[in-house]
């Protein structure tokens, strides 16, 4: 019997389908590009395979193709292949994921990883601030993720992808001494995990240590392919560092080549997110944006996000409108919330659209009122400083300097001191 990496049976009579499952899986578990073309190859060799029509239609998801993922979902259905209990089950939940099913797949993804621990493909679906857990909208999400990822731990032992997975949870929850110690594990054991650079940029960045981090990052993107999926999240990491330490030029340029729309070649969430929030921050920290680059990202929102779906999106889709002067793109957000975090983005909105016209104490209250657990709206931490830092820059725009400072230093006291906010570096 044929076994991927971790040791699961797979039902294919062909080496060579197995060779590039496994191939494509660690791509995959990696953020490294090729992965549809790598399972479509396992495919090829073995049309019957199941397991390789599911992974390329996650493979296809993470490109962002929808049609062709739900197509390659059909054929994994339809596929005349044996399949174990095993196999069926992971296709169960894979197929209501790729159809969009967010509750149902979620329970029997659950269920699935307590009985099959090590199937990597359908474990990862929950193991970042970007899977299920991650955008589920629920308070506590973050102990969740790690609780997720400390169970899945013991059945991966010293394994690359697990090992950055829990580092990155314990960074989430304050624990940066452990997840430090866990992500370099992670990082000699595959240094070219993109995950694993994205969760070592995570920790630098908890613990302030900038000049390491950029330097760290400049490094390590300088051979990743651009079609990685985490190359335009990647750049936006460094682009904020850049901003931080005052070199405006490398910002722009960053922005420029690696994360605006039509450029990058990231998930669509990525690309609204990251270039939303870099041109808030840059505005922030004091540097004109043009008006122009605020029409270009509300355009891309309208064109991949027309309504509310998740809050994290929806908070950067209602930015971009709000600064591009949109007002019914923005009301979108606003008249028909999400019914799972609407309650925390219809005033994230509302503040953006007063700030927008530089109705500053109206931006400050609202943001206020979200301010007790915008965990829910998904992302990082460090994504989410985006609301951290509107608040602060609001009440630096009303004169009320010592209680930003005061906030900062309660809230994100490794941040002080960066030129991240105009008028507020510490020294």
């Amino acid at each position: 019997m044929r076994r991927d990496r971790y040791d699961n049976t797979l039902s294919t009579s062909s080496d060579e389908a197995r060779d590039h499952y496994i191939a494509a899986l660690d791509l995959l578990l990696a953020g490294d590009a090729g992965i549809a073309d790598r399972f479509q190859k396992a495919v090829d060799a073995d049309p019957d395979f199941v397991l390789a029509h599911v992974g390329l239609a996650r493979g296809l998801q993470f490109e962002g193709d929808m049609p062709a993922a739900k197509d390659a979902m059909a054929a994994a259905r339809s596929a005349k292949g044996a399949r174990t209990d095993r196999e069926a089950s992971h296709l169960n939940a894979m197929d209501l994921l790729v159809q969009g099913k967010s509750a149902e797949a979620y329970a029997a993804i659950r269920t699935h990883v307590a009985d099959h621990p090590r199937d990597a493909l359908v474990a990862q679906t929950c193991s970042s601030v970007f899977g299920l857990i991650g955008f589920s909208g629920k308070p506590g999400r973050e102990a969740e993720i790690l609780a997720y990822t400390s169970a899945l731990l013991p059945h991966y032992g010293e394994d690359w992808w697990c090992l950055s997975q829990y580092a990155f949870a314990l960074c989430e929850n304050g624990n940066q001494d452990l997840a430090s110690d866990y992500i370099d594990r992670s990082l000699a054991l595959n240094p070219r995990n993109a995950n694993g650079a994205h969760v070592r940029s995570h920790i630098f960045y908890e613990t302030g240590d900038t000049e390491l981090g950029i330097s760290y990052l400049t490094d390590w993107l300088a051979p990743y392919d651009r079609a990685g999926y985490l190359h335009g999240h990647l750049s936006w990491h460094a682009a904020l560092w850049s901003l931080e330490q005052g070199d405006d030029e490398t910002m722009w340029q960053r922005y420029d080549a690696d994360i605006q729309p039509g450029v990058t070649q990231s998930l669509p969430i990525n690309v609204l997110t990251d270039g939303a929030s870099l041109l808030y921050r840059a505005e922030l920290a004091g540097l004109p944006v043009p008006k122009e680059r605020w029409l270009q990202i509300s355009a891309y929102a309208k064109q991949f996000f027309p309504k509310s779906s998740i809050g994290f999106i929806d908070i950067h889709a209602a930015l971009a409108h709000a600064m591009a002067g949109d007002g019914d793109a923005l009301m979108a957000f606003i008249d028909a919330p999400n019914p799972v975090t609407g309650d925390l983005v219809v005033p994230v909105a509302d503040a953006y659209r007063a700030l927008a016209v530089q109705n500053w104490a109206e931006g400050a209250c609202l943001l206020v009122s979200a301010m007790g657990d915008h965990a829910r709206l998904g992302g990082s931490r460090a994504q989410r400083d985006l609301l951290e830092f509107s608040l602060l820059g609001a009440l630096l725009k009303l004169g009320q300097d010592a209680e930003a400072k005061r906030l900062l230093a309660l809230r994100r006291p490794a941040l002080q001191g960066t030129h991240a906010l105009h008028g507020l570096t510490q020294h």
